[in-house]
């Protein structure tokens, strides 16, 4: 699958194709803004087994990488991204990936070093394929590419040896999506 096949699909679930065409609004205040994880790869599991495109998909994350870690600050751009994505009516999550690691220890009892950028924190997902992101400008980022995702492959990333929690994600997608397989 090359990217501009990835976003194509991607553009089939008209939530995601609304979020992307007004990313760049956001950006102003979310820099590094995009948008990743499961309305991605969920909404390309969905095409390719003919479900309806937004089926399954929990809901819409946006990432940003913003040196202001104050949860004021969080709060703004969440507010904002409210007002701007009010009219989809759908379950949209926006954080700011320099803030991870002060709520990842008290969340799931592990700890997390700083990231320094969203590209970073996309990069550490617990499972390779579901590492994608389509940034403000219309780029993909993959950093373990398309393949194992249009297979539907699931692997334990190393950037985030956490069994535990993979285990749980798998279970998750597979209940979602029965075809997935582990790899």
């Amino acid at each position: 699958m090359t990217e501009q096949e990835f976003i194509c699909l991607v553009q089939q679930n008209p939530i995601n194709a609304a979020i992307l065409d007004r990313l760049p609004e956001l950006e102003r205040d979310a820099p590094q803004a995009m948008l990743v994880a499961g309305s991605l790869f969920g909404t390309v599991w969905n095409v390719q087994t003919g479900r309806p495109a937004a089926e399954n998909i929990k809901d819409y994350d946006i990432f940003y990488w913003d040196a202001d870690t104050s949860y004021e600050a969080e709060d703004a751009v969440i507010r904002r991204a409210a007002a701007l994505f009010a009219d989809l009516n759908a379950p949209i999550e926006v954080r700011n990936q320099a803030r991870v690691h002060l709520w990842f220890n008290p969340k799931h009892g592990l700890n997390r070093p700083p990231l320094t950028s969203a590209l970073e924190g996309v990069a550490q997902f617990l499972v390779e394929c579901t590492c994608l992101g389509i940034d403000a400008q219309g780029g993909v980022y993959a950093p373990y590419g398309l393949a194992d995702m249009q297979a539907g492959l699931l692997k334990l990333n190393a950037l985030n040896h956490s069994p535990g929690l993979y285990a749980a994600k798998v279970r998750d997608y597979r209940r979602r999506w029965p075809w997935l397989r582990q790899g």
